[in-house]
């Protein structure tokens, strides 16, 4: 039975049931077009500052590479020991050398502090002497002559070292090495770097007339730093 008191139901239809679009305002889609705007900006400015950062990069590295110095070369050219043709030798026991140290950078300088020279024999010093060269300053694309004498009191040679000189001498062969040391500066224009401890290591195979032989003249002597 109907009551009068009761308000009447109605049921949505499926149609009716299904959310209402909501319709955006104006204000709404300026704001997305800002955002857009600003997105796409953002985008350009970092695509604008990764490709220069690469450029810099690129042009600091050819720059690095052109301007980076090399180290000197140096070249043995000549080495004697005189006595070592003689069994009486060690009388006048004395070897000389002469040497080069080339500066094959372009546009870089070289300041070389006091260049000292020691002589090995079986990685046992023999030899040395203190100043070999005074301080100089060596221009790009230069050659410098660094030649020296051991003997007297700058060549410790006693009995049984000169006979073992004598032994390799009948073998055909002795073996030598000569260290060139000094500290370096390179010069790159108004710029000085940090000084470097240079040291050249010169292997030297003198034969039984005590002469350099063939296979050691012209070597180039290894260079390092400490």
């Amino acid at each position: 039975m109907y009551n009068s008191n009761q308000l009447p139901i109605e049921y949505a239809t499926p149609e009716q049931q299904r959310p209402m679009k909501r319709q955006h305002t104006a204000r709404y889609y300026a704001h997305r077009v800002r955002e857009s705007l600003t997105t796409r900006v953002s985008k350009v400015i970092c695509t604008i500052f990764l490709g220069l950062l690469l450029i810099v990069g690129i042009i600091a590295f050819i720059l690095w590479l052109s301007l980076r110095p090399h180290r000197p070369r140096f070249h043995i050219h000549a080495f004697s020991v005189p006595g070592l043709a003689q069994e009486t030798g060690f009388e006048n026991a004395e070897i000389t050398f002469n040497a080069t140290a080339r500066n094959a950078n372009h546009n870089i300088g070289i300041y070389y502090g006091s260049m000292d020279g020691t002589v090995y024999y079986r990685d046992q010093r023999i030899g040395s002497i203190t100043g070999l060269l005074q301080p100089f300053y060596q221009d790009p694309k230069n050659t410098t002559i660094v030649m020296g004498s051991f003997k007297g009191a700058t060549l410790t040679v006693n009995n049984q070292r000169w006979t073992e000189f004598l032994n390799d001498r009948k073998r055909g062969t002795v073996v030598f090495r000569l260290e060139i040391t000094a500290a370096i500066r390179f010069k790159i224009r108004a710029w000085y770097s940090k000084r470097h401890r240079m040291h050249a290591t010169c292997d030297v195979d003198v034969g039984p007339d005590g002469l350099i032989l063939p296979i050691s003249k012209d070597r180039r002597c290894p260079v390092y730093f400490t």
